[in-house]
């Protein structure tokens, strides 16, 4: 498989002086299209901060991010913004829905930022969430919905624009076992299906049972064999 994905000797230190926090150091990490990742490892480790490197939302110390050919770490800040809205897709332990918007209306959020017609994005809308199991959900907000269809509405909205690459952090965090794996053979098929790149961080066994690889972080370092 391709490797679509890369960091190079990537580092985040936050504050400075004393008070420097070396939240991640080091890493290097490839990941293939069609290829589940998860990171794992405890409160503190790095994950977060490496998901929002590799998502193009914070910018390293050093080292770099590459999405495809092209160097994400050397973009200005108006070339990233264009390549996670082309490129990149978001799913968040806290779901990161709209609230005053119906299901089909965050999907569509997007495909709006994309310019995509009405009626293409109409039909993009109603497929995403058919693919996610909520095609009869469409009309509903977020508080209308149990905490596994919202996620699955943040996973539609995360596929509607047809991304390479999806992150994914925590994204079973308020979710019971139960929903948890259904969740994540959402996510595993998704990417299987449509060759997606996916980087996911969590704690929960169900996740990393479903995963083609796992990753271990320690105090910013990739533990050995990662």
């Amino acid at each position: 498989m391709r490797s679509i994905l890369r960091a190079e000797a990537l580092s985040r230190v936050f504050g400075s002086g004393a008070g420097e926090v070396h939240a991640l150091n080091g890493v290097d990490l490839a990941v293939a299209s069609g290829e589940l990742l998860v990171v794992r490892g405890p409160s503190g480790s790095g994950k977060t901060t490496l998901l929002n490197l590799l998502g193009g939302l914070d910018r390293p110390t050093s080292g770099s991010v590459w999405l495809g050919e092209a160097e994400v770490t050397a973009m200005r800040e108006r070339e990233v913004l264009a390549t996670r809205q082309r490129r990149i897709g978001y799913v968040f332990q806290s779901f990161g829905l709209v609230p005053v918007l119906s299901a089909a209306e965050n999907v569509e959020v997007p495909l709006r930022l994309r310019r995509v017609a009405p009626a293409e994005r109409a039909e993009r809308v109603r497929a995403a969430l058919e693919a996610v199991g909520l095609g009869e959900h469409a009309e509903q907000r977020p508080y209308e919905l149990s905490g596994g269809q919202q996620q699955r509405v943040g996973i539609a909205r995360a596929l509607v624009a047809e991304p390479e690459v999806l992150i994914a952090d925590e994204p079973t965090g308020q979710l019971d076992s139960a929903t948890a794996a259904v969740v994540m053979d959402l996510i595993r098929d998704v990417v299987h299906a449509r060759g997606v790149a996916a980087v996911v961080s969590t704690h929960d066994p169900i996740l990393m049972e479903r995963a083609d690889r796992v990753v271990e972080l320690h105090d910013g370092r990739l533990a050995a064999g990662g």
